[in-house]
């Protein structure tokens, strides 16, 4: 699509309009607020798969009664050193937070917690929650399952068995510098960043798609033919092997939903097994703080004049939020026509977008 047909949209608006809709859906103020937080801040760091353009899907899935709205979160096994919590279904924005909340609590009294999120509707972008535990001080890893319609292949294969099962790490860091925050799908894309390709009419890299006869594309289209194609790991082997040990921690470790086959509905189930620990209660906060910072230091030193080759993870996505906080959000026309459309299925029959 070209960049011409591309509107962009301030931040504030958008925020509002998100709110509102899911407000006029059944939700409350804070679960409305949470889940607009989330979306957009999304596609201010350039992630808009994870983005407003998901609103249509949790709107479908709250009609459809896949969703619940206002769930509470439920702690079923306090192990001491684990909280297993039941998502109830609800909006992973407000899961995800609250598990964490309770974890990072907990992790500030013994040093470390695993918390163990099992069957929480769609939580986001996981790099969100490393950077609540980061904002806490504290280290976290975290392995999520995706229950969904099969989207991608194990490595050797031609059909697709798994969802995209993001990884992701985060590590704090002293003196107001930034957090490292890893986070990436399994698949080679998420598949939110492939409907996105497919909303904007462009084609996807090779290496990422498979026709649902096995065959190479770059056509994104083919994720939504009947029948679909797939999405392939990245990596090869070592993409499909960390794929399969996050749904086995996800999900069978927490007892959750797994996915071993197709699922009776719509819903885009998360279960999430995050380890978190605190540097500091360890008796390691200053030594944690400059074997961090000594790393980094030579992980860059390529360019020790000049830090701009090579970037810490986390680099990009705060340049795109700089730019975007002040240029605004694009959004193609397809996407925003699916959110309004979205917005009128719940009673709101326009969106003051500014």
């Amino acid at each position: 699509m070209r960049d011409d047909r591309m509107e962009t949209y301030g931040w504030k608006p958008l925020h509002q309009a998100v709110a509102t809709i899911f407000r006029s859906a059944g939700s409350g103020e804070r679960e409305a607020g949470l889940v607009a937080d989330q979306l957009v801040e999304a596609n201010l760091r350039g992630h808009d798969s994870h983005g407003v353009g998901m609103v249509p899907r949790y709107v479908e899935n709250v009609l459809s009664g896949d969703l619940h709205p206002n769930s509470e979160l439920v702690v079923s096994a306090d192990l001491g050193a684990m909280l297993v919590c039941d998502g109830q279904r609800g909006f992973g924005q407000v899961m995800g937070h609250d598990a964490m909340a309770l974890g990072i609590e907990r992790a500030g009294k013994t040093g470390t917690c695993i918390v163990s999120l099992r069957d929480s509707h769609h939580l986001g972008r996981i790099g969100h929650w490393a950077e609540q535990c980061a904002e806490a001080g504290l280290v976290s890893v975290h392995f999520v399952n995706v229950i969904c319609d099969p989207l991608v292949v194990p490595f050797g294969g031609t059909t697709a068995r798994m969802g995209t099962n993001p990884f992701t790490a985060g590590f704090p860091r002293e003196n107001g510098a930034p957090p490292i925050v890893v986070d990436f799908a399994t698949s080679r894309l998420a598949f939110g960043k492939v409907r996105v390709a497919h909303n904007k009419d462009e084609d996807v890299e090779p290496g990422v798609l498979l026709t649902s006869q096995g065959h190479p594309t770059t056509d994104p289209s083919v994720m939504f033919d009947d029948p679909r194609g797939a999405l392939l790991t990245f990596g090869e082997h070592k993409g499909s092997a960390l794929s399969l040990a996050c749904e086995l921690l996800g999900g069978a470790v927490s007892g959750a939903t797994v996915q071993s086959g197709p699922p009776a509905d719509q819903a885009i189930l998360n279960s999430m097994f995050s380890v978190l620990i605190d540097p500091a209660h360890s008796g390691l906060g200053s030594d944690y703080a400059g074997r961090t910072e000594s790393v980094l230091r030579w992980f860059q030193s390529e360019n020790s004049e000049d830090l701009t080759g090579v970037r810490l993870p986390g680099d990009p996505e705060r340049d795109t939020r700089k730019r975007r906080t002040r240029d605004g959000i694009p959004i193609d026309p397809n996407t925003m026509a699916e959110i309004h459309e979205a917005a009128n299925r719940v009673g709101v029959t326009s969106l003051d977008l500014g």
